[in-house]
């Protein structure tokens, strides 16, 4: 098997440059072909619109407005995304509703299994920098 046969090991997005933020830039993601025959297209958000905006670091502060470039994401990265935002919650809301049922009446047992998430996604946001360290993107230009 040669390289070109191989999955590649990144998600790769072409855009533009539609803002400079100080220290950030903000990128206008186009419509990826390659989308249409990705297998977890339901669950990434670049899929489902015609455009969708990022904000990325600015470190060089090179990018002018309206330049075209590519973003990058390694594939590990964008599962490990995936696990954080979609399948650890949902785990963790059904693992509160089997053991609060066990203990009270339904409806209570629902309303804690739905009120887990509010203490979790306060922590996603509390460590939002680390995040945003983890998922490091990189863009480069056409």
């Amino acid at each position: 098997m040669d390289l070109q046969e191989q999955e590649p090991k990144v998600f790769v997005h072409s855009g533009k440059v539609s803002k400079i933020l100080g220290k950030s830039i903000l990128i206008s993601l186009d419509k990826n072909i390659q989308c249409e025959s990705c297998s977890v297209k339901g669950a990434c958000g670049v899929s489902n619109s015609k455009t969708k905006e990022i904000e990325i670091p600015n470190t060089d502060g090179s990018f002018k407005i309206n330049e075209p470039v590519k973003v990058t994401l390694k594939k590990s990265l964008g599962q490990t995304a995936v696990f954080w935002a979609y399948i650890f919650p949902f785990l963790l809301m059904l693992l509160t509703l089997i053991i609060a049922s066990a203990i009270f009446t339904e409806w209570i047992a629902g309303l804690l299994s739905l009120l887990v998430l509010v203490p979790y996604y306060a922590s996603v946001y509390a460590f939002r920098n680390y995040f945003r360290k983890t998922f490091r993107i990189s863009v480069l230009r056409i």
